[in-house]
């Protein structure tokens, strides 16, 4: 029986390819947003769910603040923007660098302007000598004095974790259980299928292929067997770009695949029968109608 007493709502932000997703991961104890090495991974906010004693932690993990060059990176910033709304608690996710960049600045002022709590994380302190860490928060003291509290993390060696949590807590409010025990998205498992396909286009492709991909699930259905059939779609802007997702014989398409199919079988614990195709539509990042037919669209 669920002992949920109090919930708190709380907007993981920060630059591109900072550690937003693998914090939300590592805190939540499973996969619930793809990561990757490359900026501007995630595009939708993702909800992951973790529970504490009698509290529920709903934490928002958001794409990387940027100077948006396109239709979906406008978006991109404007689910940042609004994610900053009505939630209980900030978590400003920074690298160990002793500077405030101009994407720290803005989300700080943002912060400001919703008057919400906040808490400063320095995450990757893995891979730093601790003595660096002082002029780090000093820089980010001299920011803003505002922070609630300033925590050294690490994401991936789960460093500085519980203390974080019990950070969290204590901007808590009482009111009902959000989501039921168990769960740990907000995700569709459809939108999971998109997400792990297009997380395996980021790790196998270079430069900017993947970031002009979109993924459409076309078909996701069980049998009475349990096995899930799963039909992808993926997007390119060019024809060139096709080529190179397909790949010499199919091979480069067959090994994304295969990457993707194995996270979804892991994540949907019975067996997938994933079959993809690629397509090209010119320039769809510009357009305003195409980054909303991807899903890339306000509630």
């Amino acid at each position: 029986m669920s002992e949920i007493r109090k919930t708190a709502m709380v907007t993981v932000c920060g630059r591109p390819n900072v550690g937003k997703s693998s914090l939300t991961n590592a805190l939540v104890g499973e996969k619930v947003a793809i990561v990757t090495n490359k900026a501007q991974t995630t595009r939708n906010r993702i909800c992951g769910v973790t529970s504490r004693g009698e509290t529920q932690i709903i934490l928002l993990d958001t794409p990387g603040l940027h100077r948006p060059r396109s239709a979906l990176g406008e978006y991109m910033v404007k689910v940042v923007r609004e994610s900053l709304e009505g939630v209980d608690c900030a978590l400003l996710l920074v690298e160990p660098i002793a500077h405030v960049g101009g994407p720290e600045q803005a989300l700080i002022e943002r912060i400001r302007e919703e008057n919400i709590p906040a808490i400063l994380c320095v995450n990757k302190i893995d891979t730093v000598e601790k003595a660096s860490l002082l002029p780090v928060m000093a820089a980010y003291h001299e920011a803003w004095d505002g922070f609630k509290a300033i925590i050294p993390i690490s994401a991936r060696n789960r460093e500085g974790l519980d203390e974080l949590c019990e950070e969290i807590e204590k901007y808590a409010e009482e009111g009902p259980q959000l989501f039921p025990d168990g769960q740990t998205s907000d995700q569709p498992e459809r939108q999971v299928m998109g997400e792990l396909l297009r997380e395996k286009l980021l790790l196998c492709l270079d430069k900017e292929i993947p970031h002009g991909a979109a993924v459409e699930i076309s078909r996701f259905s069980e049998r009475d067997s349990g096995v899930v059939d799963v039909d992808a779609v993926i997007y390119c802007e060019k024809e060139s770009h096709k080529g190179i997702i397909i790949g010499k014989r199919g091979d480069m398409l067959k090994k994304i695949s295969s990457l993707a199919r194995q996270d979804m079988e892991k994540f949907m614990g019975t067996k997938v029968y994933l079959q993809t195709w690629v397509k090209v539509k010119e320039n769809w990042r510009d357009s305003v109608n195409a980054v909303r037919s991807f899903g890339y669209r306000d509630e």
